[in-house]
């Protein structure tokens, strides 16, 4: 594991954001406050504009990912305000791929003038470089969203640099654990930290994380402004679980590996989407830029009424939309707006922290009987 300034990641995730001084809590307190005494700190004038606990979790989110946090009311709250920084009428260069939030919220705001997008296949580094003439944002994702694609961010984010463009990674699936974006070259990395940075799916937040102080004031200006604050208990719970993020993303990261393995086996699966397997198409790339493969896989049965079979008779993972908390959750996501291309019978498996025979033997029994 790389070091991150004094101390390896594992105990940046324990010790970061937490308060000083002698005589000092070793927690942030929560503080629901919408209003602050004059003279005081600059960063706390009024509710909207800051707070401690935020604070406290930014903090510990810049440690890990090598920059500046900025935590927002969700994920998709986050990814907003990074477009929202770009002039109207702005090209983007954005995977095929991508989290559908993106994309909706893209396709949203291309219909109304506001920006282009050009759509790519993230995996085709010539044709995502290709695409950047004239583009104000390169948008990459890696390991993508419900694909489990890998883009050669060094390349992309290189080029996209050298072409002027901001480049912005959801490094959501990954986390910093695994990868950290601002160290190869992006300027701003965007997470939904309802998912594995808080780990226990109570709470939605999202996040993004910049070295560029220019660029985070724009963006703490567009939460202010837009009102995507978010709350005070849910930053604390966020904080809360980032301390076990490393311990936690080892062994859901072990278990995925486990259980790709065993349905590439099963006759019922035509396709395992997983980085970790020798045979995927990203995984050499993954194993080189990625110091795991990560805790969500996707496989392939033979159509909807299949995969339904499936879920319906599971009793141990949950049939959930979201991902990255301690249970196993497993979703259909062709039956989603915004992901029709997606195969109809993909079903996204974000593997949690369960024994992983126990996970494996409700995932056999359901597939014997669909």
């Amino acid at each position: 594991m790389r070091e991150q300034g004094e101390h390896r990641i594992e105990t940046v995730a324990v010790s970061a954001g937490r308060p000083g001084g002698v005589g000092a809590p070793l927690n942030t307190a929560v503080s629901f406050n919408s209003t602050y005494r004059r003279g005081g700190d600059a960063d706390y004038s009024y509710g909207r504009s800051g707070n401690p606990t935020w604070s406290a979790f930014e903090d510990a989110l810049g440690a890990l990912e090598s920059g500046k946090a900025l935590a927002f009311a969700s994920g998709l709250a986050a990814v907003a305000a990074v477009i929202e920084t770009l002039p109207v009428g702005a090209v983007i260069v954005v995977p095929r791929a991508a989290y559908n939030g993106t994309r909706l919220l893209l396709a949203d705001l291309q219909t109304r003038g506001r920006v282009q997008t050009r759509p790519v296949d993230i995996t085709d580094t010539a044709a995502v470089i290709a695409a950047m003439d004239g583009a104000a944002l390169l948008w990459a994702e890696s390991p993508t969203n419900p694909l489990l694609e890998i883009a050669d961010l060094p390349a992309l984010l290189g080029a996209a640099r050298k072409r002027g463009l901001l480049c912005a990674v959801d490094n959501t699936f990954a986390t910093p654990v695994l990868q950290r974006p601002l160290e190869v070259g992006a300027d701003v990395v965007v997470h939904s930290a309802t998912k594995f940075l808080a780990g226990h799916s109570d709470l939605l937040l999202g996040a993004v994380v910049t070295r560029d102080e220019t660029l985070r004031a724009e963006l703490h200006r567009r939460r202010t402004l837009h009102g995507a604050i978010p709350g005070s208990m849910e930053s604390w719970l966020a904080l809360r679980g980032m301390r076990t993020l490393p311990l936690r993303m080892e062994r859901s990261q072990a278990n995925a590996a486990q259980l790709a393995s065993q349905l590439a086996q099963h006759p019922a699966v035509d396709r395992v989407r997983y980085p970790g397997l020798a045979d995927d198409p990203g995984h050499q790339l993954a194993a080189r830029q990625m110091s795991g493969f990560g805790a969500v896989l996707s496989f392939e049965l033979r159509d909807a009424e299949t995969a339904v079979a499936c879920t319906d008779q599971l009793s141990l993972i949950a049939d959930a939309t979201s991902l990255g908390g301690v249970e196993t959750t497993i979703d259909r996501r062709n039956q989603w707006a915004g992901d029709e291309h997606v195969a109809p019978g993909l079903l996204r498996l974000s593997v949690g922290i369960e024994h992983v025979d126990d996970i494996w033997a409700d995932l056999e029994q359901a597939l014997n009987q669909s």
